[in-house]
């Protein structure tokens, strides 16, 4: 799937969008006495004015991605959607800015990654943070260590599931036993589920590709909060843990470590190349 390397920090950044995520970005950067590196956020246009305000002076807000840019910053983190990917990611590369990617899911999108690619051809890069995902870093070192199989099990509370395709897929035993109503590969979890399968693409894309890692969807009552369990096997042996990861109290659908590791990938360079795992999804695709 290419090579890894870390990123260098970047001395600024911009983010598309102004939601749960970047209220988290903000308030880590915040506790980390760097808000001063925010150099702006991109809102939805009919929202500006009442986004304007919610910043309260302390980075600007803009309605237009030239405008973002124009303010020159080393990095953009996308932490708006999969729709934002479709609607700005692209533009960003082509300016040779590098894009940080939250909505990995997106990736899935076969269309959409072999645009990216093509404009990573102006000298910049994807990168792709940790999110949610704790152990990102043994996957990483695990591919080139023999890694065969990986799957990503994510269980919820029944009611986290609302709005989704899944809602019509639980019925009366998911109110007092666990049920899986999704199993097949990470690809196809992000393209039905694309409000929650982005730690299943970044596992995917960490390790062995979006259609080689198995990813499994459930409702379960019992659990305390959003669980994801990664299993790993391959000659260098096996891994499993469990993730708890507490959903944001603005977006159930959103971790609140998220934003957190967002910060850390563009400030500390704790993410990993995405260009690479694109390129390599791509060769695949065309032998097949």
């Amino acid at each position: 799937m290419g090579e890894y390397a870390l990123r260098q920090p970047a001395a600024r950044i911009g983010v598309i969008g102004y939601g749960a995520i970047t209220d988290e970005i903000v308030r880590c950067l915040e506790l980390r006495g760097q808000l001063h590196t925010l150099a702006g956020v991109l809102g939805r246009p009919e929202k500006i004015s009442a986004l304007a305000d919610r910043a309260a002076g302390r980075f600007p807000v803009f309605a237009e991605l030239k405008q973002l840019l124009a303010r020159k910053p080393d990095i953009v983190i996308e932490a708006a959607g999969h729709g934002a990917m479709h609607a700005f990611a692209a533009d960003v590369l082509n300016t040779g800015c590098d894009l940080l990617i939250a909505s990995t899911g997106a990736l899935a999108d076969a269309k959409l990654a072999d645009t990216l690619v093509a404009s990573l051809a102006n000298g910049a890069d994807v990168w792709l943070a940790s999110g949610a995902v704790a152990g990102i870093d043994g996957l990483l070192a695990a591919r080139t260590a023999g890694l065969r199989s990986v799957t990503y099990t994510s269980l919820k509370g029944p009611a986290a599931w609302q709005g989704t395709p899944a809602r019509a897929l639980l019925g009366a035993a998911a109110r007092t036993q666990r049920v899986i109503f999704f199993s097949g590969s990470a690809r196809e979890a992000a393209l039905h589920y694309p409000q929650n399968a982005n730690v299943g693409a970044t596992i995917a894309l960490a390790g062995i590709g979006l259609d080689r890692t198995r990813v499994e969807l459930g409702a379960d009552p019992h659990v305390p909060g959003p669980l994801g369990i990664i299993e790993a096997e391959g000659e260098f042996g096996s891994f499993k843990f469990d993730i708890l990861a507490l959903a944001s109290a603005r977006n159930p659908k959103t971790s609140a470590l998220t934003g957190h590791s967002l910060v850390a990938a563009a400030l500390d360079g704790m993410c990993f190349r995405g260009g690479d795992a694109l390129r390599a999804e791509m060769k695949e695709r065309q032998v097949r």
